[in-house]
């Protein structure tokens, strides 16, 4: 192995995934399209990740997942894993917003990178990154708001918006001025980018407290979510 062994998954969006990232490589990387029904899929993708990696649980590091926001069910199936994965090995836990992931798979953009996750009921989760040094760093908190107030917001700056909030919105991001579409293969969050991120906490000791730690929802439960 030439570094760390972390395994990372996110459950937050329909299309979830599953990475094993050693150090500088991504070992293995699987996505698992089962619409919100993780539950199905979870476990027997990382069980085939460490396979295909000749990996065992005893060889990892840390566990990263995604905190939210995204999916009420699926963050809560992500986090009640990785948190058992963790406390039955003794293994830290690196936890990082689906957004700032999203925005870590548009590494040097020109311009701010606005994350756009589906909500439902009309709204969209995001924030915004600055990638211009290759790992995002955050310039507005993340928040949830309806579509039209956002791209209000930024219209006639320049702004590269990515996740499935964009395709579901489309029409509005399309007529919004200096607005930029990133391309479809990165608008969902991906479990390698989310290992990359969790490295550097790691390195710098910035791990969650098991004890504490809840999704980062950004609005109470509703019908849909």
């Amino acid at each position: 192995m030439k570094g760390p062994l972390v395994l990372a998954f996110d459950t937050a969006t329909p299309a979830g995934s599953v990475a094993l990232v050693d150090g500088e490589r991504t070992l293995v990387s699987r996505y698992f399209d089962v619409g919100l029904q993780h539950g199905q899929r979870l476990f027997l993708e990382v069980e085939d990740a460490l396979k295909v990696a000749a990996c065992t649980f005893d060889q990892l590091s840390a566990i990263a997942v995604t905190i939210g926001p995204g999916s009420f069910t699926g963050l809560r199936l992500g986090l009640s894993a990785a948190k058992g994965f963790c406390l039955a090995r003794d293994l830290p836990l690196v936890t990082i917003s689906t957004l700032e992931v999203l925005a870590a798979r548009l590494p040097f953009a020109l311009c701010p990178v606005c994350p756009m996750l589906d909500a439902r009921k009309g709204e969209v989760y995001t924030a915004l990154y600055d990638t211009s040094a290759g790992r995002p760093r955050l310039l507005e908190g993340p928040r949830a708001l309806v579509p039209q107030a956002l791209l209000a917001e930024r219209a006639g700056i320049p702004t590269l918006f990515t996740g499935d909030g964009v395709l579901a919105y489309q029409d509005l991001v399309a007529a919004c001025a200096q607005a930029r579409q990133a391309p479809f293969p990165c608008s969902r969050p991906e479990a390698g980018a989310l290992a990359w991120l969790a490295l550097a906490r790691l390195e710098a000791g910035e791990v969650a407290d098991l004890a504490s730690v809840e999704p980062e929802y950004l609005r109470g439960p509703g019908v849909g979510v």
